[in-house]
């Protein structure tokens, strides 16, 4: 098979893409509820304080990490007829549909302290190695859909749209139900005294929503998906070949190390429900900041693909880093001056423009790890003859979510130093008089300034990756003569 032939034969149908672009929706809608909305839950609700939920997550994250290349490993040795990315799918559908809602439970010991944070850190953990069963996966598959490059940018290209918009879903959603819901985000309890643990929030009810909304969508993944490149099924893989392949991998080593130095880029999800209660006035008005932002992205998605098929994804990403670190300075000053003069139309405008300006790079840093990665497990079939999917992807999301643990852990700690309990309560009693604008600083520039000094760290390594171009093009080629010769 020639080169041209590898990059221009098509092999999935639109049916295919859809399932896959929409079970990544689904999928991300879950995973964004807590990301945002977990902390506030254990705060408002629980009665936890904010810092320590924050590490408590972050924790969970490192404990449950041990967990992803177990994960890896299963799937590399898996033997299903059903193909191995598609069986653990389906594994992962139950346990994570009943721990996102066990989350959100407003438990009747909440009086307890330290009971109540050991419910918290358990019940994240449980979700957490349930999230992973179904994250590694369906992020790995990625690579199997086609053996096509070009046709395979396209899809996660698309995908991956879908997946930031489903991350972002709760900020519609939560807002919506809170206005159904009687006193806004106060807990609805049962009329009387009960033992039964009170689970009539609106937190809990979007959360059931959610997650049953989440995982049929994700259930299409294996309904619909075929995994079409080959590979050796049942192979028996130990972790110190996992992390022999991976060190023998530099490639991917570089993306890896790249991701944990931009660790905070999308820090400000972490801490949304927050900037919104203190910039806008409202956690209801979370939905504003995350949709403004949200387009920015969808745009940033739409056009990567041209970008990349001029440029190439190293160089796209490199520009996008950079990019990243100057309009989230210009955001941030933006918003230091808004927050003094808010009546000024003119300022108004600018901010949620900046907001947009700064959605645009995350097309990139969303995009460039899954398309690296497939290109690096390529590059690993190339040199030794053996695809490792399952420990490259199992890294990979090892890495997003200790990297997403970090960056919400480092925002809520910026939260709690800026006096956001105190003016918060100021605010609601209407008895600010102005000083909440040194709250509103230390927040917004966790939400701008400090993903963007962070994406320009993360783009140092990648001045030396080198799977571009006329490369990557013949890695494809020799590929898929050496698949047509066995």
């Amino acid at each position: 098979m020639s080169s041209v032939d590898v990059s221009t034969q098509k092999h999935m149908k639109f049916k295919e893409i859809a399932a896959y672009s929409l079970g990544l929706f689904g999928f991300q809608a879950i995973v964004g509820l807590l990301n945002s909305y977990q902390a506030e839950f254990d705060a408002s609700i629980l009665g936890a304080d904010i810092a320590v939920v924050g590490v408590l997550i972050l924790i969970a994250k490192i404990v449950s990490a041990v967990f992803d290349p177990v994960v890896g490993n299963m799937i590399d040795r898996s033997k299903s007829k059903h193909g191995k990315f598609k069986s653990m799918i389906m594994y992962s559908v139950i346990p994570l549909l009943v721990m996102s809602a066990v989350v959100f439970i407003d438990v009747p010991f909440k009086s307890n302290k330290t009971v109540t944070y050991v419910w918290i850190f358990v019940t994240y953990l449980i979700w957490s190695l349930a999230m992973t069963l179904g994250d590694v996966p369906s992020q790995g598959i990625a690579s199997v859909l086609t053996p096509n490059p070009t046709e395979r940018t396209n899809v996660v290209s698309i995908s991956n749209t879908f997946k930031q918009i489903g991350f972002s879903a709760c900020v519609v959603i939560v807002p919506i139900v809170c206005l159904l819901v009687p006193n806004g985000s106060q807990v609805i309890g049962f009329e009387g005294e009960t033992d039964t643990p009170m689970i009539g929030s609106e937190y809990f009810w979007t959360a059931v929503l959610t997650a049953v909304l989440g995982c049929v969508l994700f259930a299409l993944i294996p309904m619909f998906n075929k995994e079409r490149v080959p590979y050796v099924s049942g192979e028996k893989t130990t972790v110190k070949d996992m992390l022999q392949a991976l060190k023998n991998n530099k490639p991917f080593m570089l993306v890896i190390v790249s991701y944990f130095l931009g660790f905070g880029r999308q820090m400000a999800m972490g801490i949304q429900v927050q900037a919104a209660n203190v910039l806008l006035g409202s956690q209801n008005l979370v939905a504003v900041l995350g949709i403004v932002t949200a387009v920015g992205s969808m745009v940033s998605m739409a056009i990567c693909p041209l970008l990349i098929k001029k440029m190439g994804e190293r160089n796209v990403y490199l520009i996008m880093s950079f990019y990243g670190f100057a309009v989230s300075v210009l955001s941030f000053i933006v918003g230091y001056f808004w927050f003094r003069s808010p009546e000024n139309m003119v300022l108004t405008v600018l901010f949620y423009f900046s907001l947009f300006l700064i959605g645009l790079q995350f097309g990139a840093v969303t995009l460039m790890p899954m398309i690296m990665t497939a290109d690096c497990v390529d590059y690993y079939e190339y040199k030794t003859g053996k695809r490792m999917e399952g420990a490259a992807y199992s890294v990979l999301t090892l890495t997003i979510k200790v990297c997403l643990a970090l960056g919400t852990a480092l925002g809520l700690v910026f939260v709690q130093l800026s006096g956001y309990s105190e003016t918060v309560a100021q605010i609601t009693a209407g008895t600010a008089a102005g000083f909440e604008n040194k709250t509103k600083d230390i927040i917004f520039f966790a939400y701008t300034v400090m993903p963007g000094i962070l994406a320009l760290l993360s783009a140092i390594p990648m001045f030396k990756y080198n799977i571009v171009g006329k490369k990557k093009a013949e890695i494809a080629s020799k590929l898929a003569e050496r698949r047509t010769a066995e």
